[in-house]
């Protein structure tokens, strides 16, 4: 079982800035006056981490939602090559959790069904065993308010089962713990 929930097989449309390297990566050996500048990014549907180029002339900031879709592109001029997690800088790293975090709470209706929709995967292991700060106590919480109806939104999660703080950092720590983990045997969210 590769895939068990929401992972994307589309083409990613849009990305998020993670990190931006106005001299390109710290490897090259090149001069500096050779180097082309660099995006590390991050796409909002399967979570791919990408190098871009950007076009001549822009620099885009760190958050940033940028399209590159097919058709004309305002920023990315293109993009180079998916990245390991390891091959991100320390800025990236670091930005990472708050720009997953953002991109969770965006498109709160489709990450909600995390919660109004998980399973067991075997007979020992439920779905929400998988995500830090998820223990056996909060998920049978969960499993017990959602008989009652589905959650409406995050917030109405946070109000039905009580000490459940954050729910959009869960989710964006589960698939931060995807990227980082290239063996992880469940993938909710990412592709290998």
């Amino acid at each position: 079982m590769n895939k068990v929930f929401t992972a994307s097989k589309e083409r990613e449309e849009y990305v998020r800035v993670l990190d931006y390297l106005p001299y390109g990566r710290h490897d090259d050996e090149r001069p500096t006056y050779q180097k082309k500048p660099l995006i590390q990014a991050i796409g909002e549907k399967s979570f791919i981490l990408m190098e871009l180029t950007p076009k001549k002339g822009k620099v885009p900031m760190i958050h940033e939602r940028l399209y590159i879709g097919e058709g004309e592109r305002e920023v990315v001029d293109h993009v180079n090559r998916r990245l390991k997690y390891s091959e991100l800088t320390n800025a990236a790293k670091t930005e990472l959790p708050h720009v997953l975090a953002e991109i969770v709470k965006d498109n709160e209706e489709r990450f909600l069904d995390v919660y109004n929709k998980s399973y067991p995967i075997t007979t020992r292991l439920h779905i929400l065993d998988l995500f830090p700060g998820i223990g056996r106590k909060f998920a049978n919480m969960i499993l017990k308010e959602r008989k009652k109806g589905e959650f409406k939104s995050f917030e109405d999660l946070t109000k039905r089962v009580k000490g459940l703080y954050h729910p959009e950092k869960i989710i964006a720590n589960r698939i931060e713990e995807e990227l980082k983990n290239e063996n992880v045997k469940y993938r909710l969210f990412t592709m290998k």
